[in-house]
């Protein structure tokens, strides 16, 4: 019942917004289709990735428009992800639903720590020198957390949860700023759910 009130107060807001700031229809629906993909994330369900297909081609559009090349080209990226993760969860899977939540080892760690920066200025170099990006860094910053992320989702990592927090947090900024109010209050709840994602998959770890 709890969660239920939670899940109608959630709901209630993000239409408000969303009727408030006269947000395009194209951008409820593509927040809608991330909030509940983000949601069966964090319950290890199969079908967190029709849902999330849906999400990142409706979000191509909007990043078109808004002249948000890093996120286009991550989300195309997600694309080719999340197909390979749709894969990657049902193998090995044994009588269960998906695969087994595994951890990073220490190398996976150093690799992860290593490739994220750098990924990170390379991508915000190319952006500043080459588009008309307002904030090319922090773009670059956003994309190439949410790739590595990515990354470590479709292959069912537990630390995954730990980078979307960051990503998470600075898409809510990112997005107020270009004045795209539904998808900043959308990542908001991400934020929220993503720390839910690593409790949740500490339980089922």
């Amino acid at each position: 019942m709890k969660n239920n009130l939670i899940n109608y107060a959630i709901l209630v807001i993000f239409v408000a917004i969303a009727y408030y700031k006269d947000s395009t229809f194209i951008e409820v629906l593509a927040s809608f289709f991330g909030l509940v993909c983000v949601y069966l994330a964090t319950k290890e369900n199969i079908w967190n990735y029709p849902f999330g297909i849906i999400n990142i081609t409706l979000l191509l559009l909007i990043f078109y428009n808004a002249k948000l090349y890093a996120d286009m080209m991550i989300q195309g990226m997600f694309l080719v992800l999340n197909f390979y993760g749709w894969v990657f969860w049902l193998r090995n899977r044994g009588e269960k639903p998906v695969c087994q939540t595994t951890k990073l080892t220490l190398d996976g760690w150093i690799l992860t720590i290593f490739i994220t920066p750098i990924l990170s200025y390379g991508w915000g170099y190319l952006l500043n020198r080459f588009t008309d990006t307002s904030v090319p860094f922090l773009y670059s910053f956003i994309a190439a957390t949410s790739l590595v992320a990515q990354v470590l989702f479709a292959t069912k990592k537990f630390e995954n949860w730990y980078l979307w927090i960051l990503v998470n947090i600075s898409s809510v900024g990112l997005y107020a700023y270009k004045g795209l109010y539904t998808i900043s209050f959308t990542y908001f709840i991400f934020l929220i759910v993503s720390i839910v994602g690593v409790f949740e998959w500490k339980k089922q770890y």
